[in-house]
Order: C-alpha cells, then sequence, then structure tokens
C-alpha cells in the first residue's frame, strides 16, 4: 500500500496540524519562548530558521492576521496582536504629533 504524500500549501510548503505550515508552526513555537535562547533575538532568529529577522517578521505579522495561527495559539496571537496595535497607534500619535 503506497503511503499517502504529506499535506502542502498552494506554494509547496508542507502543512503542519492545523493548517500551518512547518514554518509557521515553527515561528509560532520560537514567538513563545525565544528569550529562552539568550542573546540578541535577530540573531537567534537567524540561527533557528537561516532568514533575515526582517523575513521572520513579515511570516509572523501574516500569522497575526490568521485564523488557523489564532486557533493554534490564541493567547499568543492576542498578546502580539495587542503588541502590534499598541506599536501602530504610537507611531502614528508621532505623526500627528509633528
Amino acid at each position: 500500500m503506497a503511503e499517502a504524500a504529506p499535506a502542502q500549501q498552494p506554494d509547496g510548503a508542507p502543512v503542519a496540524e492545523g493548517g500551518l505550515s512547518e514554518l509557521e508552526a515553527a515561528v509560532l513555537d520560537f514567538e513563545r519562548r525565544w528569550y529562552t535562547y539568550g542573546g540578541p533575538k535577530d540573531h537567534a532568529i537567524r540561527e533557528r530558521f537561516d532568514m533575515t529577522a526582517a523575513g521572520y517578521f513579515q511570516v509572523l505579522n501574516s500569522l497575526l492576521d490568521s485564523a488557523a495561527a489564532y486557533q493554534r495559539d490564541p493567547i499568543l496571537i492576542k498578546r502580539l496582536r495587542r503588541i502590534r496595535d499598541s506599536r501602530q497607534r504610537g507611531r502614528a500619535q508621532s505623526r500627528i504629533a509633528r
């Protein structure tokens, strides 16, 4: 009997449990406990994912609007959304104050 091929997203990325790609699931796991890596976050990102911090944060930001990511870890997603929204408000306030 032939073994079923692993599920893939339209872009060819393997799908992890819950409809997220393996990279997306790993980003959520990393974000949940990155402080345990010690040192600057961008260095830990480079070591763990072999990608730039900008690329990592693009993936993370897209996850904040993902229903699958929210379903996997609602507490983390809510916390990160609050942080993102707070920073956006702060940038908007600084532009208004000029």
